[in-house]
């Protein structure tokens, strides 16, 4: 998995972070108007290119810097504190379903406020201005989610009160057991009709080699099936079980994870009215 933060920085106090001449960025007005050219051009592409009624994880990653940046565009996306609200709302849905295992917080740190998502394993930082930053499946999640909320035409939803993340002793041990009882039927029955037939090749006068063979063939798809379900709820356990344990971990942590690189406070009704 690479961790590593997605946004360049400078190397140092006297070098510029790798990206287009200053005097040539995409949207900069020149004498003769190409500049404003360009970044239409460049949104053209980008809005026939990506399907942003079905934006994931895979659309963001292959997305370059100068494709983000005309992408949200202040004109054109939506910014500020409504996004930091639509995108808090759209983590307390995701949270809620259980799409994004995370804490969610919104903290304020020079100024200005921001969405802080973080686990035991990453975290996100999503910015007013719609830049995100962090690392980790967190930031995979989180990417998506601030381009969704940023387009107009998407209708985010409304969390439900408790949205967030369960208590490690109410998560069950597994699911899909209605799943499990048809299959185990259809093994018992198959395993049933083929102990059947397999006793009656021995037993009695049958003759030739399709009864048994049949038979043989019935234990043995029986036998599979209830391997299969042994095994899935053998899995069921295990991963549920490593979600307890990551539940646990977050809860037992009396604030947030060294690597995330927030230091502000978090903005609650409270504080923000006082």
């Amino acid at each position: 998995m690479d961790d590593s933060p997605t946004r360049s920085e400078p190397d140092g106090p006297g070098e510029e972070p790798d990206g287009p001449d200053p005097g040539v960025e995409s949207g900069t007005e020149t004498d003769d108007g190409s500049g404003d050219a360009d970044l239409d051009a460049l949104r053209e592409r980008v809005d026939a290119e990506y399907d942003f009624d079905d934006f994931g994880p895979e659309d963001m990653a292959r997305m370059s810097a100068e494709e983000w940046d005309a992408a949200f565009d202040p004109d054109t996306w939506i910014t500020g504190d409504r996004l930091l609200e639509r995108v808090e709302a759209e983590l307390k849905s995701r949270i809620a379903r259980r799409e994004v295992f995370g804490l969610l917080e919104r903290v304020r740190e020079d100024g200005e406020e921001r969405i802080v998502v973080y686990s035991d394993e990453g975290y996100a930082i999503v910015r007013p201005t719609g830049e995100v930053s962090g690392r980790g499946t967190v930031l995979r999640d989180v990417e998506p989610i601030v381009a969704l909320a940023a387009m107009e035409s998407y209708e985010v939803p409304e969390p439900p009160a408790d949205w967030s993340l369960p208590h490690p002793d109410t998560v069950p041990e597994g699911t899909g057991e209605f799943g499990n009882l048809m299959i185990q039927v259809v093994a018992a029955v198959l395993t049933i009709a083929g102990g059947a037939l397999l006793g009656a090749s021995v037993f009695t006068d049958l003759e030739g080699v399709i009864a048994p063979a049949v038979g043989l063939a019935f234990l043995l798809a029986g036998v599979f099936l209830f391997a299969m379900v042994a095994n899935a709820r053998l899995s069921d356990r295990f991963r549920s079980e490593e979600y307890r344990n990551r539940l646990r971990a977050l809860r037992e942590a009396e604030e947030r994870p060294d690597f995330v690189p927030v230091d502000g406070e978090v903005v609650t009704d409270e504080n923000e009215d006082g």
